[in-house]
């Protein structure tokens, strides 16, 4: 077999002391590992993104917003819950995770408790039951018991917390900085981290010289960080996230195009949303067209690139589809090299770690 497609093949060792656990102050004062040929790279500070750019090139950044997604509760017998909201369903019933989940079978009833309370409503405890268990993510069903013409995001503020990954073990991190400074449309329950580096002012600056900016949407969810299992990678089914590409987004990419500019996603999210709604549009035989939807796709060593030309991208997880992502890229092989180099200069890992830049000219010929 291809040992691209084996997962045992996708990991590395990282000190403990490289995942960072807090944010680099201000945002753009993180560093970049530059990839700029298949053999070199460049290590630089990531506000000196604006020199690796050119006048023309197109940033595409991913304007989800992370909810408080983590509630605490207890069953009805007393025995302490932690559920972790995925999606919403219809009527009030959302798809979560729940911890201990073994405990919390069909007919299961919680209480939660407020965790601020700016907008609490006299005699209102949020409850909810479980009405089945989602055999796709090992999730449950709740139906949540509001009161009538309000829906659970009339509460998340007040029941809810930011959803920090688990291995940020320093909760004390400011909640905004896990948001970037473009975030508008709720709905991830993680942040697309690449974007956590840029600040108003990069963001000018980059404008100023030419670099044009857009966004799409891609609401972060279970697909993104659930890890692979299979030691076959062909064998992984990814879940399904909701996405969303403009007409004047597809408008500005197919304009880059034309004109020699090149696209740069912005994280391996905005990646998935122009590479899925290239993929929706191939059907209809065009490049690129607007759409509103979810994708399951899932980008390994051999995808053939429509859209994406260079990308902004964090260091990933050991066997996470995200390192397959950046794989197909610029090659498995010379990746791990990279996060080697990465671990031997201490670069910060991980969700609040540093950036890596890979550009045109780094791209694998054979991936």
């Amino acid at each position: 077999m291809n040992q691209d497609f084996l997962l045992s093949n996708y990991t590395y060792y990282l000190p403990q002391k490289l995942i960072a656990q807090t944010p680099a102050i201000p945002r753009d004062s993180s560093r970049l590992l530059i990839v700029d040929s298949p053999t070199s790279c460049v290590h630089r500070v990531f506000h000196d993104l604006p020199h690796w750019l050119k006048s023309g090139d197109l940033l595409v950044l991913n304007n989800t917003r992370v909810i408080p997604a983590r509630l605490h509760g207890h069953k009805t017998s007393g025995s302490k819950a932690e559920i972790l909201l995925i999606e919403e369903r219809l009527d009030n019933c959302w798809l979560a995770l729940v911890k201990p989940g073994k405990r919390f079978t069909p007919g299961a009833k919680f209480l939660f408790e407020p965790q601020n309370n700016t907008q609490a409503i006299a005699g209102f405890q949020l409850k909810a039951t479980v009405v089945a268990r989602d055999e796709a993510t090992g999730g449950r069903i709740l139906q949540f018991e509001l009161p009538e013409n309000k829906s659970l995001w009339h509460f998340l503020e007040d029941y809810g917390e930011l959803p920090l990954p688990p291995y940020i073990t320093n909760q004390e991190a400011e909640r905004d900085r896990y948001q970037t400074v473009y975030a508008q449309k709720s709905g991830a329950i993680a942040a697309p981290t690449a974007g956590l580096h840029f600040t108003p002012e990069l963001l000018n600056k980059l404008q100023q010289q030419g670099i044009e900016q857009t966004s799409i949407t891609l609401h972060v969810g279970i697909g993104t960080f659930r890890p692979v299992e299979s030691e076959n990678i062909l064998q992984h089914s990814m879940h399904q996230e909701w996405i969303e590409v403009s007409q004047a987004t597809v408008e500005q990419v197919l304009a880059t195009k034309a004109r020699g500019g090149r696209v740069f996603a912005v994280g391996t999210t905005a990646t998935r949303a122009l590479e899925g709604a290239a993929k929706m549009a191939a059907e209809s035989g065009n490049i690129l067209k607007p759409f509103r939807g979810k994708t399951d796709l899932f980008i390994y060593p051999g995808y053939q690139w429509q859209i994406v030309d260079g990308l902004i991208t964090n260091f990933h997880l050991p066997g996470s589809s995200l390192l397959m992502l950046v794989s197909a890229l610029i090659g498995r092989e010379r990746l791990l090299d990279l996060y080697q180099q990465a671990i031997a200069l201490n670069y910060r890992f991980y969700s609040f770690g540093d950036g890596m830049l890979i550009l045109p000219t780094a791209r694998s010929q054979k991936h």
